[in-house]
């Protein structure tokens, strides 16, 4: 089977680790022959069967690379007599050759989400995700096949378009983020005590804001023996509302902005965590959200779907949107040992459905259903939102 991947968007974080994961389990195929289209910064497999394509101008700009996908693309799928061009960005742009089936996934929620759309200032950036959203439904729409990492993405999708054929995988776990039991130092970076964690971007729809909020509304005893920490990039706007809320709310040296910390060093600051705070109101896939499960720390998260999807009835939820909801639902963990306890068990026990050799396993034998033809013009129907 030869498949042309292009990845040249996966630029950052999320894209690049499903990528790693992906092409690190290929399946065991003599016949697989990949060809990847993707950034130099990811760094790919060492397998055989995995090439690296280099394109022969400058892709790094969107209307370069779409120019790129038009034009030279559809060339290079003929020479390589290529079976399936996967595009796992969410956008095709290609007119493949006779013979070659599409398959595309769906990854990035904002351009669908009107709260977060809202939150984003007119100009560039909200005319940018306009045009995502529409071209993000015609290529799902022309694909041979739509990969989704959610039951609430794909409600969301098939609420719109007419897909001709969908498979819902979610993402799974890094075993470096199960991190029970393993003796893994502290970092030097993490304030003494039991630490609040939170990690992700700094953006309005990640309501770091609100957390802080809800942090000040703790008692000053709770606030000094439980320190809050942000770990992301800070350059959003939202990130100097959350200085000044820290401020002019919070108890002095309780609230600490860390920045971004390389990928590979924070599994074990989730391992020292006493509790995990993921308060976003706009994802697919909440990739965070899985890792806090894995480490079996108590996780206390947004209640807006798909969350509830991926953590379970049993973890804490609040209201992202509610300072004193965030502040409720803090005090039900902190101040109460055996509560806490059984949502770390809860965590780690949701967290054992999400595994990357497996989701990576699913990728790989749809994609060759979908090149032998096994199910096309067999839809099948989405399953509940509790079967991964």
């Amino acid at each position: 089977m030869r498949v042309v991947v292009n990845a040249l968007s996966a630029r950052l974080g999320g894209g690049q680790t499903y990528l790693k994961h992906l092409l690190s389990h290929l399946p065991a195929a003599d016949d697989l022959d990949v060809l990847v289209f993707a950034p130099e910064s990811l760094a790919l497999p060492q397998d055989a069967r995995i090439r690296r394509g280099k394109p022969r101008w400058p892709t790094s700009n969107p209307l370069l690379r779409s120019v790129w996908e038009r034009l030279a693309l559809p060339g290079i799928l003929r020479r390589e007599r290529a079976d399936l061009l996967f595009c796992p960005g969410g956008l095709i742009s290609t007119r493949p050759p006779p013979g070659c089936r599409t398959a595309t996934m769906f990854r990035n929620m904002t351009p669908f989400d009107t709260r977060a759309r809202a939150s984003v200032p007119l100009g560039l950036q909200r005319i940018r995700l306009w045009m995502l959203e529409h071209l993000m439904l015609e290529s799902m729409a022309k694909a041979d096949l739509t990969i989704f990492i959610s039951e609430f993405a794909r409600g969301v999708i098939e609420c719109r378009i007419t897909l001709r054929q969908a498979r819902t995988i979610p993402h799974g776990i890094s075993p470096a983020f199960r991190t029970v039991g393993r003796p893994l130092a502290r970092p030097a970076k993490l304030p003494p005590g039991d630490c609040l964690l939170y990690v992700s971007k700094f953006d309005s729809h990640k309501h770091q804001l609100e957390v802080v909020h809800g942090f000040s509304m703790l008692p000053r005893e709770l606030q000094r023996r439980h320190p809050l920490v942000l770990i992301g990039e800070m350059d959003h706007a939202s990130a100097r509302l959350v200085l000044a809320a820290r401020d002019g709310q919070c108890e002095p040296g309780t609230v600490h902005l860390l920045g971004p910390i390389p990928y590979a060093e924070l599994p074990a600051f989730y391992a020292h965590a006493s509790a995990f705070v993921f308060a976003s109101s706009c994802e697919n896939c909440p990739n965070i959200l899985l890792e806090a499960l894995g480490s079996g720390r108590p996780v206390l998260s947004s209640n807006v779907m798909p969350m509830p999807e991926f953590g379970g009835p049993s973890i804490e939820y609040f209201s992202p949107f509610d300072p004193a909801d965030i502040a409720r639902a803090l005090r039900r963990v902190l101040d109460d040992p055996v509560h806490a306890r059984a949502v770390g068990a809860a965590a780690l026990q949701e967290s054992l459905r999400y595994d990357w050799a497996t989701s990576a396993a699913r990728t790989w034998a749809e994609l060759r259903r979908l090149v032998r033809g096994d199910h096309l013009g067999a839809a099948e129907p989405a399953p509940s939102a509790r079967t991964s």
